[in-house]
């Protein structure tokens, strides 16, 4: 039997498990584009609940699960945090009241969450997180039937699992192509091993960013030199050791001291993966050629990095009284766009997008600081949709209505058809409605090698997506647009409004306006706005 003390400990550890594996996770991501990242999303979600568990001395599995659902509600970031949360607020309310619970208790109760999750998602898809929830409750049914406790019950649950997992790529072609496993399927596997851990085997799985240095834990090992920028450059790379060549890694460790810091360098028979602070990224890899080729590298500019998380510190909402009748919250990443939707209308904008998702408490706390009887809220992004929905049940003071905007482009639009004349519940469909005709382009860069359409994609690439499909990869974004444009414009349009980010110049910015005006100036009426958005070097709409 599981009581409240065993539940708690086996959250954390589920918590800890995943947050160990959280990168491994990221890295199952096949599409190009940088994402919000599965596994830091799911591992967020469920360090919320154990957080929240932290200070819990109670014995009582009801009440652990109840504390488990409320934060990891809260918590909810992305899709898959959202669906994790919905199965584990299922699973509470399966065990609500229960003092102590077996093998068949929890399947029931799993099932519950599993339901929630499939109801929640509006074209549910095989292959995925969904599939691997459904499959392991289907499992744990069965085997309470043959042997009700919570051990034997909750083993068969991961077995399943990981089963599901593994044929997630025959359900999910895109999957199957990339070679791997769907990525949230993958983080539930690791918090029910986790949560297995400590059920069947007493053991809770350590919370643990320090682990040591070995060629498998790496990335772990050098995060923490991370802190003090002292160089421009984080340098990675691994080399593919030439058995024929007879070279000392320490004789490379030695040269990368000194022209950086925060060196580590661990090998195997194989490889040699190195790590380096430095401001000649250059020397760096170079010197590694000596010791064989270069199967992967990254360089990152620190400084940027730092000077972008100090712009996106997180807001302070102040509750407010609903005093007006209609309000707005907007989730949008950089300073010009939130301006820009401030100026639109919107109380409140959530700080937020592609690859930084807002939690469901962090929407929460918008609205509940919008001072309106109806507080229309637009996610403005396809992985926050979910997060803002959660928001609905939460507030009891006021009526919130999601207006599942899907882009930027959108959320514009929809503030831009906002009429004050009629009903907050007409304006949410009239809103909606006006999105239809709104074309997005985005011009980003490859977060990661991959391959589409047949074309063959390197990692910092400049790519464009029209409304969401991979079209263009270009060697600028300037170029990348004004293709982007010609695709999107027909004669039909009217509007075009290029929003550039924090990476692009005025002088760039400019060549872009002016390109787009000789083209289409004639006919349509084209606005440049200085967005400051973080990921994408423009935003194109066009209606």
């Amino acid at each position: 039997m599981i009581n409240g003390k065993l539940l708690k400990e086996a959250v954390i550890s589920g918590a800890n498990n995943i947050s160990r594996q959280k990168n491994k996770i990221n890295d199952l991501n096949i599409f190009p584009v940088p994402d919000g990242d599965t596994g830091t999303n799911m591992s967020m979600t469920v360090m919320a609940a154990a957080k929240a568990l932290e200070d819990y001395d109670g014995s009582n599995a009801g009440e652990a699960a109840g504390i488990v659902a409320s934060a990891m509600l809260r918590g909810a970031r992305g899709n898959s945090g959202v669906i994790t949360s919905l199965i584990f607020r299922g699973f509470a309310q399966g065990l609500k009241d229960m003092e102590e619970v077996n093998g068949k208790n929890l399947a029931a109760a799993l099932g519950i969450g599993v339901d929630a999750a499939y109801k929640a998602v509006m074209k549910p898809t095989e292959g995925t997180i969904l599939t691997v929830a459904r499959m392991a409750y289907e499992a744990g049914v069965e085997a309470a039937r043959r042997n009700n406790s919570a051990s034997f019950v909750w083993k068969a649950i991961c077995d399943k699992a990981n089963e599901a997992l593994s044929i997630t790529p025959e359900l999910l072609p895109v999957l199957k192509k990339a070679g791997v496993v769907d990525a949230g399927g993958k983080g539930l596997c690791a918090i029910f091993e986790g949560m297995l851990s400590v059920i069947k085997d007493g053991v809770m799985i350590e919370y643990d960013d320090t682990q040591s240095v070995t060629v498998d834990t790496f990335d772990s090992a050098a995060a923490e030199f991370d802190e003090d920028i002292n160089f421009t450059y984080c340098t990675e790379f691994i080399v593919g050791r030439n058995p024929e060549i007879d070279t000392d890694p320490e004789k490379l460790r030695d040269y990368l001291q000194t022209i950086g810091d925060c060196v580590v360098v661990v090998s195997d028979d194989e490889i040699i993966k190195v790590h380096v602070h430095t401001e000649q990224p250059g020397d760096a890899l170079t010197k590694g050629l000596e010791f064989g080729q270069l199967v992967t590298t990254k360089v990152e500019n620190m400084k940027e990095q730092h000077k972008n998380a100090k712009k996106s510190k997180k807001e302070v909402f102040t509750p407010s009284e609903p005093v007006e009748d209609i309000g707005f919250v907007a989730v949008a990443a950089g300073d010009g766009l939130k301006e820009l939707f401030k100026d639109l209308g919107c109380t409140n904008v959530v700080s937020g997008g592609q690859s930084m998702n807002p939690s469901t408490d962090d929407i929460y706390a918008a609205v509940m600081a919008t001072p309106a009887k109806n507080v229309i809220v637009l996610p403005n992004n396809k992985n926050i949709v979910l997060a803002a929905e959660q928001t609905v049940p939460m507030v009891k003071d006021r009526n919130v209505i999601i207006v599942p905007t899907r882009t930027i482009p959108q959320g514009m639009t929809a503030m831009l058809n906002f009429d004050p004349e009629i009903s907050a519940e007409s304006n949410a469909q009239l809103m909606m409605d006006s999105t239809a005709n709104v074309g997005t382009g985005l011009v980003t860069f490859a977060a990661r090698s991959s391959e589409f359409g047949g074309k063959k994609i390197k990692e910092g690439d400049i790519i464009a997506l029209e409304n969401g499909k991979l079209t263009i990869t270009e060697k600028s974004a300037v170029k990348a647009l004004v293709k982007l444009a010609k695709n999107m414009v027909s004669k039909d349009s009217s509007f075009i409004t290029v929003i550039y980010g924090e990476g692009v110049s005025e002088e760039d910015a400019n060549t872009a306006y002016n390109e787009l005006s000789e083209k289409f100036g004639s006919r349509t009426d084209i606005s440049l706005v200085k967005g400051d958005q973080p990921v994408y070097y423009f935003i194109l709409s066009v209606e």
